[in-house]
């Protein structure tokens, strides 16, 4: 099996499994106050397209509703809460008139009547109703895009632009509520980066860091992540810090940790694949002592940084019999959760028995998101096959079985173009032919790889046999895999088959590999600094000579 090696580039969403329903973590509630209910954050959006200024009619909006382990809603009011001083006081407004522009902006029905609500009563707009609107124009879009004439779309643009200039302009006046508000929920509306109103107001936020609590800036840190997904953005790393310090402060009562922050501290160094020891045994720790009270999807978001890192925790003893306790418990809440967690502390090399008892069964098989089940039910099953053979409970019947994979993951088409796939494919045409090797296959239990080839105890390159070598049974030892391997040195992004900076294999690829050569499969690796450095199709067609050469059969 060849890979062909892949130079950095920007970063792409990548996951080792099989992608499941978009993932919904709790909504934050900022500062909850009896006396407003919960209005705000009820939403939680994927990116959308708005572009700004206008609002797009095809712009489709996600809302989600979360709680951890069976709490109340996250966007509830809390009980016996400070009611806030909102903004019209000190602007002498009346209590009324705010709270008559707040009702109507609530009960708008189209996103162009809350523009003009706002837009048209200047005198009778506070900063708080600008996230409200905000807010309103999401839920809006949602629930019911509207289907509106060339004319009124160009009036919206214009009140849009008009809200929006007004953020700009006053927004260093606004109380932090406002601006923390504002931005997230310009995030969830799916304003690019480089407009002004998001610029503006992560700029605002940026100078106000220390001024806002834990919540507010778990708030920030979201909707940064949300608008810079594919670097490590200022704004989003300056918010890690600032919650690192609270977390070093957790053992505290005054500082509440929430399971939120938690997941999104362990979304971010996943995403980016930060192997920072020291959050990731915080988050451990935070994992034993509260597991029992989360639901198995925050868990699974809790546990994935761990694998992704190929990463075991210093009180991984702790760890390992606290999750493998709680799962057991949970597992039927949420199976996809359940077998999500599984793979994760099977590619750290953890085999929890008690669990596996559990997910080889009919409640798993025909449970919701089955075919995904399945899939991940697959590939544990050959890994118990191949890794835990002291395992004596039940197994996958073998009319259930399916192949994790049957094509390349996105993230591996999409990384093709930064790669240098294409003139190893070229080289190996001219070098052994294109009968003596293999392109995209997919090897059982459901790897993909770049390039098979099968070669004999000389060294000899053989013809490939068609269906030959992609059963468990069957593969010989003379099959040869040849893989990829990041640059070495100083790279600002770096290929994500590696931890951010690092020569560890991220879990998923550190499993495959494990299980390819327990198959018989040999790993070639071409380092992404050895194949720039050559010259010429020539020069590529003798360096792999040589790495074929010197392959141990």
């Amino acid at each position: 099996m060849l890979e062909a090696p892949h130079p950095p580039h920007p970063h792409l969403p990548h996951h080792p499994h099989p992608a499941p329903p978009p993932p919904a973590y709790p909504l934050y509630q900022s500062r909850p106050d009896a006396h407003r209910g919960a209005h705000f954050h009820h939403y939680h959006p994927q990116p959308g397209h708005l572009a700004p200024p206008p609002l797009p009619p095809h712009y489709q909006h996600h809302t989600h509703f979360h709680t951890y382990g069976g709490g109340a809603p996250v966007g509830g009011a809390a009980i016996g809460s400070k009611k806030k001083t909102w903004n019209f006081i000190h602007e002498k407004m009346s209590y009324d008139t705010f709270f008559t522009m707040k009702r109507l902006i609530e009960r708008s029905q189209r996103p162009d009547e809350v523009l003009r609500w706002v837009t048209q009563n200047p005198a009778k707009v506070s900063h708080n109703h600008y996230p409200i609107a905000l807010q309103k124009i999401g839920q809006l879009l949602q629930t019911t895009p509207p289907l509106r004439t060339r004319g009124d779309d160009a009036d919206t643009e214009a009140d849009f632009q008009t809200l929006c200039s007004a953020i700009i302009s006053d927004c260093a006046k606004f109380d932090n509520f406002s601006i923390v508000n504002c931005l997230y929920a310009v995030a969830a509306l799916g304003l690019p980066s480089d407009s002004q109103v998001v610029q503006v107001l992560e700029g605002e936020s940026q100078s106000r860091l220390n001024q806002f609590n834990q919540k507010d800036v778990s708030m920030v840190f979201s909707s940064s992540m949300k608008l810079h997904p594919g670097s490590q953005h200022p704004l989003t790393e300056a918010c890690l810090a600032g919650l690192e310090k609270n977390l070093e402060r957790e053992r505290h009562p005054q500082t509440l940790i929430t399971p939120y922050t938690m997941a999104l501290i362990a979304k971010y160094i996943a995403r980016h694949r930060l192997r920072e020891t020291r959050l990731l045994d915080t988050i451990a720790d935070f994992l034993v002592k509260k597991a029992e009270y989360l639901d198995t999807k925050v868990i699974q978001k809790l546990v994935f940084p761990f694998s992704r890192m190929s990463y075991r925790p210093s009180s991984e003893q702790q760890f390992f019999s606290r999750l493998e306790e709680v799962v057991e418990l949970k597992a039927l809440s949420s199976p996809l959760a359940t077998v999500n967690i599984l793979m994760s502390l099977f590619q750290l090399g953890h085999f929890p028995g008690l669990v596996l008892h559990r997910v080889f069964s009919s409640a798993f098989i025909n449970s919701p998101y089955a075919l995904i089940v399945r899939r991940y039910l697959s590939l544990l099953d050959a890994a118990v096959e191949l890794e835990y053979r002291e395992y004596t409970g039940p197994r996958l019947q073998d009319a259930h079985k399916v192949l994790m994979f049957d094509h390349a993951l996105t993230a591996d088409e999409v990384n093709r173009k930064y790669s240098y796939k294409g003139l190893v494919a070229e080289a190996l045409r001219q070098l052994v032919g294109e009968q003596n090797y293999k392109q995209d296959e997919v090897l059982a239990p459901g790897y993909y790889t770049d390039f098979l080839l099968w070669m004999d105890s000389s060294g000899r390159v053989l013809p490939i046999r068609t269906g030959a070598g992609l059963a468990l049974s069957i593969v010989p030892s003379s099959c040869v895999a040849v893989t990829s391997k990041p640059a070495d040195g100083p790279v600002t992004v770096v290929t994500w088959h590696y931890c951010h900076n690092s020569e560890v294999l991220v879990g998923s690829r550190a499993m495959r590999d494990r299980h390819l050569r327990l198959l018989g499969y040999f790993i070639l690796q071409l380092p992404y600094h050895e194949l720039e450095k050559l010259n010429g199709i020539e020069e590529v067609k003798q360096y792999l000579h040589k790495k074929l050469l010197d392959i141990p059969l």
